[in-house]
């Protein structure tokens, strides 16, 4: 997501979420703000659902900590698939291992719910916390994604500490048979390591700089790409490409 207004453009562009996403949290605006993420992620689903070209993306969301432990978490989650008429596993929500501070028994029964609705779920970082494998070893949570985090990437394929790290999880994430992204894509070398380990989606900078969704849409039909994309917070994922593709607030 990129921030936007007249002020903003002019003093400083569009602004990252490492700008503004502390003052929302600061302000109590987390909840709300991640409400409107989503619905604007349904209602692009939505619109795309009519385009033969881009029915087949699937969108990931991000989900906050203070916007998980809302009570009314899954109904507004449900509430906006159904009102929007997409199916539900078109739209993945990406969580981050902030949640295990949260009640498990809370966290569990919440991602099973709207996973027994049909909607997918993503580790997103994982590896950065002291506690993943524990977390994916202790308890039986619906994930379909795991997302390698860019500081095991950065340094592929030259580093042997990252290259050893990168290929145990990347054996890991086949073993529960689970998807596996990896972030930070910058380099030809990053792309043919991963690829040679049995990694096969990608995002990162390799593939393209941020797109407003236009001209997303227009590099999606130019390369023919929709069969194979995932569109997500960091942007699109595909065995051969990334582009980002922001919710922009007005």
């Amino acid at each position: 997501m990129r921030w936007t207004s007249c002020l903003t453009l002019v003093k400083h562009g569009l602004l990252m979420p490492s700008v503004f996403i502390h003052h929302a949290e600061r302000n109590g605006l987390m909840a709300p703000l991640g409400q409107w993420v989503l619905e604007q992620a349904c209602l692009q689903l939505k619109k795309w659902q009519k385009d033969p070209v881009m029915a087949q993306l699937e969108l990931a969301v991000n989900v906050s900590q203070t916007q998980f432990r809302q009570d009314s978490f899954t109904a507004d989650v449900l509430r906006a698939v159904q009102q929007h008429g997409i199916e539900p596993r078109r739209l993945e929500l990406e969580l981050t291992e902030t949640l295990m501070a949260l009640n498990m028994d809370d966290l569990q029964h919440k991602m099973q719910l709207l996973e027994r609705s049909g909607l997918r779920f993503s580790l997103d970082d994982f590896g950065t916390g002291f506690s993943s494998l524990h977390w994916l070893r202790q308890l039986p949570l619906p994930l379909h994604t795991l997302k390698i985090d860019r500081s095991f990437v950065s340094d592929l394929p030259h580093d042997n500490n990252s290259a050893a790290i990168v290929k145990t999880l990347l054996g890991l994430a086949q073993s529960m048979e689970l998807k596996v992204v990896a972030e930070g894509i910058e380099q030809d070398a990053q792309q043919a390591f991963l690829m040679e380990h049995g990694c096969p989606r990608f995002q990162g900078y390799l593939y393209s700089k941020p797109l407003p969704l236009q001209e997303f849409v227009s590099f999606v039909r130019k390369h023919n790409l929709s069969a194979s994309l995932q569109t997500s917070p960091e942007g699109i994922t595909s065995g051969t490409a990334q582009v980002k593709s922001p919710v922009t607030a007005p």
